[in-house]
C-alpha cells in the first residue's frame, strides 16, 4: 500500500458520521477500532482485529495507544490575516465601554484596517503564519479567513492574495470570504453610500480573479442596516458567491431572518437572535454558527444555544480569531465554553466543529467526518474520551495531528 497507515488500538474513534442527520447529538462513536489510510484518503474503519489483507500490504501500523481520535477540526469563522493588536482597548473594555461606541472613537475594527493598510506583506504572512502554527497545535486543519481589514480595493485583494499564500505554505486548509462590509471606513463616513458601491465594484473583481468563495457582510447597528446588508447580499449572490452573514450579535436586526431568506451557508455570533430568527433559520436549514469566545471576551450574554437546538437548528462553533472580540486561536476552549455556558453535550459540541463547521464551509463530502473515501484529516487527543477535553479546560490535549493522512504536529 503506497502512502499507508493503519491506526489501531484506536480507545475511542469519534468518526462525526451523522447516524441522525436532524440531531445534534447522534454521532457515531467506536470503540477498540482501527482506521485504514491510503494515498491521503480513509479506505476503512472498522472494530476489533484488522483484517489480514490490510497487514500484508500496510506500510506503516501506528499505535493509538487506546487514545482518542476525532475528525480534524474546523475554525469556520476567522479574521485571520490583520496587522498590529488592540490591547489599547483593552482597559475601555472591562470598565464597560461598549464595543459600537469604541469603533464610534475611531478604535475596533477601524483601528485594526490602520494597522493592516500599513503593514508589508511579510509582516502579515509572519503574523498569520504564527497564527495558524498556534491553530493546528490545537487539532484544527482547516480554516476560513475573512478579509475586512483593509475596506480598500488595494487591502482587501492583498488579504485575500494572502490567504493564497498562505494555503500553499503551510499545512492548514484555508477558505477564503470577502468581507468588505465589515464596516465603513472612515473616508467615507460621510458617504457611506459610495462605499457600498466600492464594495460591490470590489466583490466583481474578488470574484473575476477568483480570490474568494464566500462573501460575508456585519448586519449590525452602526454598521450595515439590514436594508443595506440585503442590497449586497442579493449582489453577491447574483455574482456566484456562496453567502455568509454576521447576525444578531449585539442588537436584534433580524439578520437571521435574512440569512434565511437569502440562503446563507450559515448565520454567525446570534447573542441577541428571537424566536422568529430561529424559527427562520430552521425552516430553512441554515446552521447556526455559535462563537461564545466572543462572548467571553465581551462579557456578553451567550447565544442562546439551547434553545435554538432544542427548536431543531443544527449548530457549528468557531473561535471568531480577530484581534478585538477575540485574541486567541484556541478552539479547543471555545468546545469548553459551549459545554460550560451554552450547556451543549459533548457529542453537540464535537458535532459542532467538525461535520456541521464542514457544512458551513460546503466541503462536507471531503471533510469533518471520518468515513471511507474522505481526506484522512484527523487528531489524537491526548484522552480517553470526548467528556475529557471539555471537563479538563484551560489546556492543550492535542497528542498529534494528520493533514490528508500525513502527521502534521506532534506534541
Amino acid at each position: 500500500m503506497e502512502n499507508g497507515i493503519i491506526l489501531y488500538n484506536i480507545g475511542k474513534l469519534v468518526t462525526c458520521r451523522e447516524l441522525d442527520r436532524d440531531s445534534m447529538d447522534n454521532i457515531e462513536i467506536l470503540e477498540n477500532a482501527y482506521m485504514v489510510i491510503e494515498n491521503r484518503v480513509i479506505v476503512d474503519i472498522g472494530v476489533g482485529e484488522i483484517p489480514s489483507k490490510y497487514i500484508k500490504i500496510s506500510t506503516k501500523l501506528m499505535d493509538a495507544e487506546g487514545k482518542l481520535v476525532v475528525p480534524g477540526l474546523i475554525d469556520s469563522h476567522t479574521h485571520l490575516i490583520h496587522g498590529g493588536s488592540r490591547e489599547n482597548e483593552f482597559l475601555d473594555k472591562i470598565q464597560g465601554v461598549s464595543y459600537l461606541d469604541i469603533l464610534k472613537k475611531g478604535g475596533g475594527i477601524l483601528s485594526t484596517v490602520k494597522a493592516t493598510r500599513k503593514a508589508t506583506d511579510e509582516e502579515l504572512l509572519n503574523k498569520s503564519k504564527d497564527t495558524l502554527h498556534k491553530m493546528l497545535a490545537f487539532g484544527v486543519t482547516t480554516v476560513e479567513s475573512k478579509s475586512g481589514y483593509g475596506l480598500d480595493e488595494e487591502t482587501e485583494k492583498r488579504q485575500l492574495k494572502l490567504n493564497k499564500i498562505l494555503n500553499n505554505e503551510q499545512d492548514i486548509r484555508i477558505i477564503s470570504t470577502y468581507m468588505g462590509a465589515h464596516t465603513i471606513p472612515n473616508e467615507y463616513k460621510d458617504n457611506p453610500r459610495k462605499y457600498i458601491e466600492l464594495v460591490k465594484k470590489v466583490a466583481k473583481e474578488v470574484k473575476n480573479e477568483n480570490l474568494a468563495e464566500f462573501f460575508d457582510v456585519f448586519c449590525e447597528k452602526g454598521v450595515f442596516s439590514y436594508e443595506e446588508s440585503k442590497e449586497l447580499l442579493l449582489e453577491a449572490k447574483k455574482l456566484g458567491y456562496k453567502l455568509r452573514i454576521h447576525a444578531d450579535e449585539i442588537e436584534n436586526m433580524k439578520g437571521a431572518e435574512l440569512g434565511a431568506e437569502l440562503g446563507v451557508y450559515s448565520a454567525d455570533h446570534l447573542m441577541a437572535i428571537s424566536d422568529e430568527g430561529i424559527k427562520a433559520l430552521k425552516e430553512k436549514k441554515i446552521i447556526a454558527n455559535l462563537l461564545p469566545a466572543t462572548s467571553f471576551s465581551l462579557g456578553k450574554d451567550y447565544a442562546p444555544a439551547r434553545k435554538i437546538i432544542d427548536s431543531g437548528v443544527q449548530v457549528a462553533l468557531s473561535t471568531d480569531y480577530n484581534p478585538g472580540s477575540c485574541p486567541s486561536e484556541n478552539l479547543q476552549f471555545v468546545m469548553q465554553l459551549a459545554a460550560l455556558k451554552l450547556k451543549m453535550t459533548p457529542k453537540e459540541i464535537i458535532k459542532a466543529v467538525t461535520i456541521n463547521a464542514a457544512k458551513v464551509l460546503g466541503i462536507e463530502k471531503e471533510v469533518g467526518s471520518l468515513e471511507k473515501w474522505k481526506r484522512a484529516d484527523f487528531v489524537i487527543f491526548n484522552a480517553k474520551s470526548l467528556e475529557y477535553i471539555l471537563y479538563y479546560f484551560g489546556i492543550n490535549h492535542t497528542d498529534k495531528v494528520f493533514k490528508n493522512g500525513k502527521l502534521v504536529y506532534m506534541r
